[in-house]
């Protein structure tokens, strides 16, 4: 038997034993009673049962201890009410709209086996679910394009170090140095941001808080030391000021600037970037880092954004204008030949996804075998309902079922015993209390992959379920403190209400009145619209329509929608219409120079060339956007073909510096 298994054992049965006794005991009791601890030395005991009590702690299992006031010796004892959830009584509705948000995640979200490990403790007892739980599930879509086996893995590790408070090592690139280094960083926390993971903690050679991008991480994660635990989170630190930040906020803040913004564009402003600045009188101010990244923003908002100060921030803007007119205009240069894929470009191995903790499976198992036998002393299940209830490989579930019998046994507090037999499990169970008929308390991992899952779509499976997870929310925050679902919940209750409204007309088929500003306007225009489907392309959420107003296929984005309300008038659904976002799109080729094609290659939809630059082909819906994409590189980006293309933006860019004041304006210096 391997080391983990022993663990796993002593651990449970340590658990089974404190909640069957009911009351404090002491080391030599839990040594004397404990399967694994009762061969062991004095010395051995002692180091074990520490390390193991700690880990448990760790998965959010309450062992407390105390000391005796007459014999002054440690007593040791798990609270039972403590161990198992409060009186959560999600309705089926709730419960659903949890399905529903596992659904959508299956196979793209890399906390989704916690995610249903939790999911099937909350659902002991109830019948199940079809797949896909509702119509509606259909109609919401989350595409994340880092998500990969690998990037899973890797915050699996995260996870375990964060929670148990262990140094890690790894390599990591630097995109913007393009070198990779060693870093040793004892990890704070993780989060998500615009549709990439990062975390956050002390870098132990610089002596800073520091950020890391997870899907730059080169290599292994490794611990760095044998210890239990290396370091502490500091009681002031605050994982919101990392989140959600603009991109001219990352890094250290170095001035202030003021952007004048007119029209409906201030509101945009507003709601988008209010908590990183202030609009005063149509002037948006807001601190930065970068007057770069600044600029980059203040060009992509296509002349509704006007820099007033710093002069560098105005000089910098001007420069870009220039540089993108210039690229634009003339003879376009020979390209680059292809560059071969060398060694650091080939796949490294790819780690295996986010696992639920092995004990929290068996505890899972457990309570669902108990679930099953209900007030008889026998069940007969089918093999394969487990191995696909709880993820378990076919020739790994009999392992499973040997763990817990020994478990049992050992515990003292009851008895399961478990045997597989030609695709059948059956089940003889002999319980000596009611302390294991109650779901198992979820562990920390399981109720952070619920939060995140409501973070991820939470707002958009409103779809079908907007009043079920407000409920679930609150019970939630009920048991495990208050929490933020989603970044747009940040800036107000109007986005709610927003997608409460769009989630009534797809669900009721009625017509919904959009007050929209599109990209490039100044104001906002009316569209009346018949709303089919959600989808989160990320960063941001759309909404796919049949747009009456234009009489066209149109998705608008639901961070520039001013305002909607539900109509009176219902439509029918149009025959063959499936609403796509791109339908009419066509192909345009950008090139990328060295300065910023790393970015583009880390998004794995350009090809590298031996200069350093990058190319690649999109498929383009609206020639709108792609301007004030191109803009918002700055001069860094430049679009080949097709050559009616090119002359517009080369004509944008010269109308932008006569627009902005920028015409007179000394560009800085170029990099």
């Amino acid at each position: 038997m391997s080391h983990d298994t022993d663990k796993l054992i002593r651990q449970l049965s340590l658990v089974a034993f404190l909640m069957a006794e009911r009351r404090p005991v002491t080391a030599r009791d839990i040594k004397g009673n404990v399967e694994g601890y009762q061969e062991m030395s004095d010395e051995a005991f002692a180091r074990r049962f520490y390390s193991d009590r700690a880990e448990l702690i760790a998965l959010g299992v309450p062992l407390h201890s105390e000391r005796d006031e007459y014999t002054g010796e440690e007593l040791y004892n798990m609270r039972t009410e403590a161990y198992f959830l409060p009186q959560l009584d999600l309705k089926d509705d709730e419960l659903a709209a949890l399905q529903t948000a596992l659904y959508l995640l299956e196979g793209k979200f890399a906390y989704a086996e916690p995610l249903r490990l939790a999911l099937q403790n909350l659902a002991l007892g109830r019948p199940g679910f079809a797949e896909p739980p509702t119509e509606t599930a259909l109609r919401v879509e989350v595409l994340d394009p880092e998500y990969s086996a690998e990037l899973a893995g890797r915050l699996g590790k995260l996870e375990g170090a964060i929670s148990k408070q262990r140094t890690v090592k790894f390599s990591y690139w630097s995109i913007s140095r393009d070198d990779v280094e060693e870093r040793t960083v004892n990890p704070y926390a993780l989060f998500q941001d615009n549709g990439a993971w990062y975390v956050v903690g002390q870098d132990l050679v610089r002596e800073d808080i520091r950020t890391f991008r997870v899907s730059r991480i080169r290599g292994d994660i490794r611990f760095a030391t044998r210890r239990e635990r290396d370091f502490r989170v500091p009681a002031e630190f605050e994982i919101e000021p990392f989140r959600d930040r603009p991109p001219w906020q990352i890094g250290d803040l170095i001035g202030e600037a003021r952007i004048e913004v007119a029209g409906d564009t201030a509101w945009w402003v507003e709601r988008t970037y209010g908590e990183h600045g202030r609009v005063e009188d149509g002037v948006f101010v807001t601190d930065y880092s970068s007057p770069g990244q600044l600029a980059s923003w203040i060009v992509r908002q296509d002349g509704r954004a006007s820099p007033v100060s710093p002069p560098a921030l105005r000089q910098e803007v001007a420069r870009s204008l220039r540089l993108v007119r210039d690229r634009h205009e003339g003879v376009l240069p020979a390209l680059a030949a292809e560059a071969k894929p060398g060694e650091d470009d080939q796949l490294e191995r790819v780690a295996g996804p986010v696992a639920p903790e092995r004990f929290a499976v068996l505890q899972a198992l457990l309570a669902y075998l108990l679930d099953r036998c209900g007030e008889n002393r026998e069940a007969m299940i089918e093999a394969s309902d487990l191995i696909e209830r709880f993820h378990i490989p076919a020739d790994e579930l009999e392992e499973h079922l040997s763990l817990l019998n020994l478990v049992n046994f050992g515990g003292g507090c009851y008895a399961v015993y478990a045997e597989l037999t030609d695709g059948k499990v059956r089940v003889d169970k002999e319980l000596f209390g009611d302390t294991f008929r109650a779901p198992p308390r979820l562990t920390p991992l399981e109720a952070r992959a619920i939060r995140l899952a409501l973070e991820f779509v939470g707002p958009m499976i409103a779809a079908d379920a907007r009043t079920p997870l407000d409920r679930v929310r609150k019970k939630l925050e009920e048991t495990f403190g208050e929490f933020v679902l989603d970044p747009m919940q940040s800036r107000g209750e109007d986005e709610e209400d927003l997608v409460a409204t769009l989630s009534q007309g797809i669900r009721e088929r009625h017509l919904v009145e959009l007050d929209y500003l599109k990209e490039g306007e100044e104001k906002t225009s009316e569209h009346r619209v018949e709303p089919y489907s959600i989808e989160r392309r990320l960063p941001y959420w759309y909404v796919h329509t049949w747009d009456r107003t234009r009489e066209g296929e149109r998705s608008f984005r639901l961070d520039r929608m001013r305002s909607a309300r539900l109509l009176e008038d219902e439509f029918e659904l149009r025959q063959g219409f499936e609403p796509r976002g791109l339908r009419d799109a066509r192909a345009v080729q950008i090139w990328y120079s060295p300065e910023v094609a790393r970015w583009r290659l880390e998004r794995g939809t350009a090809r590298s060339l031996e200069d350093g630059s990058a190319l690649e082909e999109v498929a383009v819906g609206g020639e709108d956007w792609l301007i004030g994409e191109v803009l918002s590189f700055r001069g860094e980006a430049v679009v080949r073909e097709p050559d009616e293309l090119r002359a517009r933006i080369a004509a944008r860019a010269r109308e932008l510096q006569s627009e902005l004041g920028l015409t007179r304006v000394r560009a800085a210096s170029a990099r």
